[in-house]
């Protein structure tokens, strides 16, 4: 997977996040987006070691519905790599002398807008080409019409088309909620979107749709709390009064009451 320059460790943050989802993901990935039918597949060593060693992101081999069983080869890219199709190439001419087994290889970009990544090799002794996707060319209820969490994030990194991105962040957390399997890997879902989010640049979006996901995540450098005047007006509040307003207004306490109790105002009450 692709290493954008952000900070130090930020790429590898979206490295962990498709490692522990790819698996339960990948049979909507490779027949959402793909557009491949699979029968069965087995698992391959994800360590190719010639001359050298290279790890892709997903190697399995397939069997589709038509019989012919080959390699898929997946790579997510989140920016462009002008070197990509030599890369692709050298994974391939090191697949098919270990297996045997001809190669279908796609990478699948996960930045913003279209990529600009070289698809073939075309010189007189030597021509290739993988395929490419992009996910911001999918529409994001693709993704959501999963049942895995896993999947479902996907659908901040694709197409809000009319909904625009406000309405779809608040549809993509309230799906993901109702398909978690309890509060912990709920938690780990939404710190994972988080992550993703940075992606598309979209904070200030995410902030927009606060009152739908600001109570999972409460820490003053998050996107999700109004950039200017409200992030002014929460500074200095002590954490446990916003946790005391939250669980009032949870469990249903009059807002004016709430406020009343805390010193609160009712603004920044109804911004919780």
């Amino acid at each position: 997977m692709a290493k954008q320059k952000q900070t130090d460790d930020q790429p590898n943050k979206y490295d962990k996040i498709f490692r522990e989802n790819i698996e339960a993901a990948l049979p909507g990935i490779v027949e959402r987006v793909l557009g491949l039918h699979i029968v069965s597949s087995e698992e391959l060593p994800d360590d190719i070691q010639h001359t050298k060693e290279r790890r892709p992101d997903v190697l399995k081999k397939v069997t589709d519905d038509a019989g012919r069983t080959y390699v898929l080869h997946i790579e997510f890219q989140v920016a462009n790599e002008m070197d990509m199709a030599y890369r692709m190439a050298d994974y391939s001419v090191m697949l098919q002398w270990k297996y045997r087994l001809d190669v279908k290889q796609y990478v699948i970009f996960l930045g913003r807008g279209k990529s600009r990544m070289p698809q073939a090799i075309d010189t007189e002794n030597f021509k290739f080409r993988y395929n490419l996707l992009a996910l911001s060319a999918i529409n994001y209820k693709t993704f959501l019409k999963s049942d895995k969490p896993e999947e479902k994030i996907l659908a901040i990194l694709a197409n809000f088309e009319e909904d625009g991105p406000v309405l779809a962040i608040k549809n993509i957390v309230n799906d993901i909620k109702a398909f978690a399997e309890g509060d912990f890997a709920e938690d780990r879902y939404f710190k994972q979107l988080r992550v993703l989010v940075q992606i598309r640049n979209l904070e200030e979006q995410f902030s927009d749709a606060m009152e739908t996901i600001s109570k999972y995540f409460k820490e003053e450098k998050d996107p999700f709390y109004k950039r200017g005047q409200v992030k002014g007006r929460l500074e200095g509040i002590e954490e446990n009064t916003i946790q005391t307003a939250i669980k009032m207004k949870e469990n249903g306490l009059d807002i004016n009451l709430i406020a009343n109790i805390t010193g609160l105002s009712i603004e920044e009450i109804e911004k919780l």
